[in-house]
């Protein structure tokens, strides 16, 4: 795993020192060691960004293009009668993952770490000619329109949607982190035939949509409307805060909270199966159109407990030449991955996934009579047809009322299951639609009439599926004037010949693959329902999409369970400071269940989706950090055995018919923990912090106590106040970023581990909150349509981070707290802090322009901007301790050939693969020239020359 990887300490390392979070350098002759450290560093950086349109073919079909997401170039096939022969190879961004042609020899490139759009031109040398800087993570690309236009999906954020080259742009500016009520789903838009002559481009709107982050695009046959779909929808659910349930059991009692009439207590059981007091947890609830109310799974009305709605748009027509919306399509799924359009009925087909979240636990349901095991989201299609959305799963076969080890079982149900429907296309004639299933290595093949109609038999169906070798089938192009399909498979980095009348595969191609082994062996364990469940259709994607989250909160306690201890050390967690900390937080319930500190109970209640992104430093995982204890052992802090203890969710909870051995365990272990998280979108790209995230740092870092409560007896204190910092562990050499792995009394009811904080903005847009009796706020009052169901904390109940600040543990004292004076603004403060808080990578990292006779002034600064932080002192546990915040990358043709070049700190110069050189002015000069533009990129530290020399 990058974290075994040796650390080299340099001579200027013990220079550096941390200030407020971020890594400040005293000025240093850089030159001299900063090389050396790179030597500690891995040269390779797992991200796992998720395939959106990985392939497609020219329009006269003589050539393949596919992205290579690890290898970071495009790479370009000629057709043959015998398969596919490699014509050339092109850097483009980091983490490509989607291409579209726009004429058979310019090729658009989406790269989502870079947050940049790649043109690539065939024209003379296959090069990029230009680099189109868009908002953050991108990750579809359609053309579309008369005249033609180029739409591509971002979520709604990222440094380049403020920047100063594109102030006028309509939708430009300000992403409005902390306002309520408006569409963060972003659509760039741009005049292919006029880019402008910004550094990156300048679009023609930048559209915004009410859901959360898109993904994928679709075009009408007409090529006039395009549709834009979100990708984690939601399912218009949501949860309520523990403090808005009555107390006890009794769920048809109502009881007043905070002036609202609530309808009643817990949902029960009381105790586990041994018979042991549950702790009191939050629920959640869904929506009802039909009687317009938030319902618990008994019926009861919530409305009191939720001050905002959920209209769950998910799917948006555009018109393609006045570039507005027309219609948006409500309920289309819950995490929403490719469309395909119908190219004679114009039919759209929308692959997702339906989270089942409001059925609860998991385990062997004896105790309860319920259980979620082997049902957590079902693989779907949905149709949206003459205005209709109808959703169709795919695995209708499955019976999910018999558990794998019960009587009547159907075993040979995977024989016939789709899991996780990504790319899709259909046949010219549009009799025939074809489904790549990534956790299933098949591609569905279905006629549309039955899709549509939801006729078709999966049992029947399942003998026209094609099995692809490999493994993670996830792009389609069909070619059905060679009868063939190609397939990429992303477990092995290939692209697949598929022979469409034996079914079988004739003829690969191969990609360059920079992966380490144990990225490459671990990959199937998160995504192959094959080998994770007995019915075929769940795996641990299900809910953490592509390694990450699927924002959505689940209770997958277990009844069955037993209670275990906690080996956890950690804030007020010991018995005299556990003791006083409920008398000042007023707290009446037991704690845990038993009032005991230490006690993991195994019924938990709702808590949200982890990403499972950047965990190796992070220490025991669960919210509460329950898998420090486990099938393979115990330890406080460990991050590998603690990810190896989740054997058990295999049978438990995706109802596999066995556990994961140990082996097993580690090989997805090395796999998941070597997979980072992305640079900080909200950071200025030089790295440096806005006011007001300066003034929020200096109070996180500050000397006041953040927690409001001190008690001082004789002199001393005798509650373990801290700043911000004291739990929320901010330290890069340690790879520490918001939390060091203790665990936290906070006054709520179960003891839980102080969390990382790296992804704060990611969970932005459920705005509304009623007053709880545990806050000073008095409620934010109903606020109206938002696009999330879930915020922050372990159950998603606190809509925004200010707002989470304002209960008691925080309440402003005279010497601790947040200030007596405007706290409000200081939570603000704080708040707009942590969404830009430091993480393993400096902001900079995957930022690139195209230097071109047509933007040559406008980007000369961007250039300079990236030598300065190719220069600057980093931190970086996972980097290997003392880096530069990047390697940068400069690519060129020359005389007709391809040449990589990387940017040498101690001599100030390029370096090519041969030793030769050029000076800054000397590589600039090139990129005056059409036909030599040269492309920068900041690549992560360690990266760089495998990436400038061997792509």
């Amino acid at each position: 795993m990058i974290s075994n990887i040796p650390r080299r300490a340099t001579g200027w390392a013990a220079a550096l020192r941390l200030v407020s979070g971020t890594v400040v350098a005293t000025l240093l002759a850089l030159s001299a060691t900063v090389p050396a450290a790179h030597a500690a560093s891995p040269n390779f950086i797992a991200f796992e960004s998720g395939h959106v349109r990985p392939i497609a073919a020219s329009p006269d079909g003589t050539r393949l293009f596919a992205v290579n997401t690890p290898n970071n170039t495009l790479d370009i096939f000629n057709i043959t009668p015998t398969g596919l022969q490699l014509f050339a190879r092109v850097p483009v961004g980091l983490e490509p993952v989607a291409v579209a042609a726009r004429t058979d020899t310019e090729i658009w490139v989406v790269n989502h770490l870079s947050d940049s759009v790649s043109v690539v031109s065939l024209d003379g040398a296959p090069r990029v000619v230009r680099t189109l800087l868009v908002g953050d993570e991108p990750r579809d690309i359609v053309f579309a329109g008369s005249p033609t236009r180029a739409f591509v999906t971002t979520a709604h954020r990222g440094q380049h949607l403020t920047d100063p080259s594109i102030t006028g742009v309509p939708g430009a500016g300000d992403p409005g982190l902390t306002t309520e009520g408006i569409g963060r789903a972003d659509v760039w838009v741009f005049n292919p035939a006029s880019l402008g002559s910004a550094l990156g481009g300048v679009p023609l709107r930048i559209m915004s949509f009410f859901a959360d982050t898109p993904r994928a695009l679709a075009v009408s046959p007409d090529r006039n409307t395009v549709y834009v779909a979100a990708f984690k929808s939601g399912n218009q659910t949501s949860s309520i805060n523990e403090e808005l349930v009555c107390d006890g059991f009794k769920v048809n009692v109502p009881c007043i909270i905070k002036s609202k009439i609530m309808p009643g207590g817990r949902l029960g059981p009381e105790t586990n199966a041994e018979g042991k007091p549950a702790p009191k947890t939050g629920l959640l609830v869904k929506y009802n159109r039909d009687k317009k109310r938030w319902e618990d799974e008994l019926g009861r009305n919530w409305n009191n407990g939720v001050d905002f709605t959920l209209p769950d748009k998910d799917v948006f027509a555009v018109d393609a030449n006045k570039l507005t919306e027309k219609v948006a399509f409500p309920h289309v799924g819950t995490v929403l991955f490719n469309m395909a359009v119908n190219p004679v009925s114009g039919a759209v087909y929308v692959s997702n996934t339906e989270a089942n979240n409001m059925v609860r636990f998991e385990g062997p349901g004896h105790y309860t009579g319920k259980t979620l095991q082997g049902k957590l989201a079902l693989s779907r299609v949905t149709v949206i047809a003459n205005g209709q959305v109808s959703p169709r799963h795919l695995n209708k076969h499955i019976d999910y009322s018999k558990l794998a080890g019960q009587a009547g079982f159907d075993y040979s149900a995977k024989d016939h299951s789709l899991a996780t429907p990504l790319d899709m296309t259909v046949s010219r004639d549009g009799r025939t639609l074809y489904v790549a299933a990534f956790g299933s290595s098949r591609i569905g093949v279905f006629a549309t009439s039955e899709i549509e109609a939801d006729t078709f038999n999966p049992r029947s169906a399942s003998s026209h599926y094609i099995t692809v070798s490999g493994g993670g089938p996830s792009g389609l192009v069909l070619d059905e004037a060679r009868n063939r399909l190609y397939v990429m498979t992303r477990f092995d980095n290939a692209i697949k010949v598929i022979n469409l009348s034996s079914r079988t595969e004739v003829a690969k191609a191969m990609l360059n693959n920079p992966e380490p082994s144990h990225i490459v062996n671990g990959r199937p364990f998160l995504y192959d329902a094959v080998r994770s469940s007995a019915n075929g259709e769940a795996s641990c994607a299900s809910c953490h999409t592509f390694g990450d989250a699927d924002d959505l909160a689940w209770d997958l306690g277990d009844p069955d369970g037993v209670v275990t201890k906690s080996p956890i050390p950690g804030k007020f967690v010991d018995k005299i400071q556990f003791n006083v900390a409920k008398v000042i937080f007023g707290v009446q319930n037991k704690i845990n269940g038993s009032d005991d500190p230490k006690d993991f109970h195994p019924m938990k209640g709702p808590m949200v989706t982890q990403t499972l992104r950047g965990m190796v430093n992070s220490g025991a995982m669960h919210w509460r950090g329950d898998r420090a204890t486990g099938v393979f052992g115990t330890s406080a802090k460990d991050a590998t055995l603690s990810f190896k203890n989740f054997a058990v969710a295999f049978s438990g909870l995706l109802g596999n018919t066995r556990d994961m051995t140990e082996a097993e365990m580690q090989t997805f272990a090395d796999f998941q923990l070597a997979v980072m998280m992305p640079p900080n979108p909200i950071r200025n790209l030089d790295n440096s912090l806005t006011t007001a995230q300066k003034r929020g740092s200096d109070f996180y870092f500050g000397d006041r106590p953040s927690d409001g409560f001190k008690i001082i007896i004789n002199g001393e204190s005798i509650t373990p106040n801290q700043n911000c910092n004291g739990c929320h562990t901010v330290d890069p050499a340690k790879g520490m970023y918001g939390t060091g792995g203790d665990q936290s009394f906070e006054g709520i009811s179960q003891i839980v581990k102080v969390p990382q904080l790296r992804n704060m903005y990611t969970k932005i847009g459920r705005f509304g909150s009623p007053a709880i009796p545990f806050s000073s706020a008095i409620g934010t009052g109903h606020l109206g349509d938002q696009v999330r169901g879930y915020g922050f904390v372990h159950d998603g109940t606190s809509d925004t981070l200010a707002h989470f600040f304002t209960v008691r543990v925080f309440t402003p004292t005279l010497n601790s707290g947040f200030p007596l004076i405007n706290p409000n603004g200081m939570r603000r403060d704080v708040s707009d802090f942590m969404h830009a808080m430091d993480s393993d990578l400096a902001p900079i990292v995957g930022q690139q322009v195209t230097l071109s006779p047509a933007n040559a002034a406008a980007a000369a600064a961007r250039v300079n901007l990236l030598i300065q932080r190719a220069r600057t002192p980093f931190v970086s546990k996972e980097l290997g301790g003392a880096v530069t915040e990047c390697d940068l990358v400069a690519q060129v043709v020359e005389g007709g050939v391809r040449r990589g070049y990387v940017y040498e700190v101690a001599s100030s110069s390029f370096v090519a693969g041969d030793g030769s050189r050029r000076t800054d002015a000397a590589l600039r000069a090139l990129g005056s020239t059409a036909g030599q533009e040269v492309t920068y990129t900041c690549t992560p530290p360690g990266s760089g020359k495998r990436i400038a020399y061997n792509s």
